[in-house]
């Protein structure tokens, strides 16, 4: 009867306060240097050490800046935030990858890659993204301050058991669509808050014929749904992605592992709070036109209308409308655009390189776009200059910078500028998310390869 959430959230329990919260026992607990100042100076104050130094992993990844990681940073609140969490690590005696380490990186992109995060664990961060690790099979969550501060000293975090919601996605995914397009799709169909207050599980054929790093997207974006987290079951393609790296289980532990992980599955008659279907077929590579990862389309489709909605949706939309320099109505193929950014904790995997490489090849960069491609990590990095992604991309006229959270977020010197357009792979697309007054259309990094090789909004089956 019982889901895969409820199996590793109950073997997880410490103890359960009647009528109250769940105290949760937390395997990994991931630091980077936006919100883990004030945990790390609440155990100071209480002469407090870490309790299992071992569990916890730092690194910079939202101030870092994507050029001269060799060189001091130029921001002095950037500067602060990255060396505070170096000393930090260091006082504490905790795993910290700096800038420029080899194992550094965006956290969301660091953790499954080096097997950090693994089948069956319960994981938090100071991030809403940390959700993205629920495609290895695990309970990842994004959590406030206080509760980093609260993981550090104990190891255990109070939290209210969330409801349970089953996503199956199936049939067939059709030409140039990838796993963030499903996510967009499920994110136009169920709005923003469709998924408050639940866990979700992506299941059905077209979850399960999705990569690993495909499944690492959707459960990216789950948070955008307003879910408290997004997870997929581990089966031989988790396996697979797990085996050999470098904290992975080896030898007799790691058969023992896959003994364990195999469980990791919901039972035949389990039953969730609510049950979503979607159509694979239904969906096309998807652009957002609005100020929220809702406000999403077929790339084919035409902006709506405000007709048939309430007076306060109207008012919503109308500004969102007004804030993007859009016309209800209107279609967004061909609309010229200034900037494209691949990259985040979304889309700044390999995969992604390969799949915008793979567009932009034979092709160059349009004369009106500024391009931002950030790999996720080193590993990343590497492994593009590896498989000769790098050369491919230079010949079309691009450049590839260093790994960090870049244009996601206005948080470092990658900000787009007021009034422009930014076909951006990263996850919100808020006012002002990529710089004040910038204007994000949330896409694939297909979407995005077409865009910056034709600089308007272009179909991308039109190029493969």
């Amino acid at each position: 009867m019982n889901t895969l959430f409820d199996k590793i959230w109950d073997a997880h329990v410490v103890t359960t306060v009647e009528d109250g919260p769940t105290q949760l026992y937390i395997d990994r607990l991931y630091c980077h240097e936006v919100t883990s100042p004030q945990a790390f100076a609440g155990l100071r104050e209480r002469g407090i050490k870490v309790l299992r130094p071992e569990k916890v992993f730092c690194m910079p990844d939202h101030n870092t800046p994507t050029h001269d990681q060799d060189k001091p940073i130029e921001d002095p609140i950037s500067k602060t935030q990255v060396d505070t969490l170096t000393k930090n690590a260091k006082d504490f005696g905790l795993t910290h990858f700096g800038m420029m380490h080899p194992k550094n990186g965006i956290i969301h992109v660091v953790g499954p890659e080096r097997a950090l995060t693994l089948p069956g664990m319960t994981i938090v961060c100071g991030d809403s993204h940390t959700s993205t690790h629920g495609a290895m099979g695990a309970i990842a969550f994004g959590i406030g301050t206080s509760e980093v501060e609260m993981v550090l000293a104990s190891q255990c975090i109070l939290q209210s058991r969330p409801k349970t919601m089953r996503i199956t996605v199936d049939g067939e995914l059709g030409k140039g669509v990838t796993a963030k397009d499903i996510a967009l799709y499920m994110m136009s169909k169920m709005t923003t808050s469709g998924a408050t207050g639940y866990f979700v599980e992506y299941a059905g054929s077209a979850i399960r014929n999705l990569t690993m790093e495909g499944r690492l997207t959707l459960c990216n974006l789950s948070i955008e749904m307003g879910a408290r987290g997004g997870m997929v079951a581990p089966d031989e393609v988790t396996f697979e992605y797990i085996k050999g790296r470098e904290n992975a289980p080896k030898g007799e532990a790691w058969d023992q592992a896959i003994e364990y992980w195999k469980t990791l599955k919901s039972d035949d008659d389990a039953v969730f709070d609510k049950e979503v279907r979607f159509d694979a077929t239904d969906i096309e590579p998807m652009i957002t036109y609005g100020t929220n990862p809702g406000m999403g389309m077929g790339i084919t489709q035409n902006i709506p209308t405000t007709e048939g909605m309430g007076e306060a949706a109207q008012v919503s939309f109308n500004k969102s409308m007004e804030y993007m320099g859009f016309q209800p109505g209107e279609s967004l193929l061909g609309k010229k655009i200034d900037y494209v950014f691949l990259g985040a904790c979304t889309n700044g995997r390999i995969e992604d390189f390969r799949a915008f490489a793979s567009l932009v090849k034979g092709r160059k960069k349009a004369d009106n776009v500024i391009a931002w491609l950030v790999p996720g990590s080193w590993m990343v990095d590497a492994q593009i200059r590896k498989e000769g992604i790098d050369k491919i991309l230079t010949e079309a006229g691009f450049a590839i910078r260093q790994p960090g959270c870049s244009a996601c977020l206005a948080m470092n010197d990658d900000k787009i500028p007021a009034g422009k357009y930014s076909v951006s792979t990263s996850n919100r697309n808020f006012e002002g998310r990529q710089g004040p007054g910038a204007r994000t259309l949330l896409a694939s990094p297909l979407v995005a390869a077409a865009a910056a090789v034709t600089g308007v909004i272009t179909d991308p089956r039109e190029l493969i």
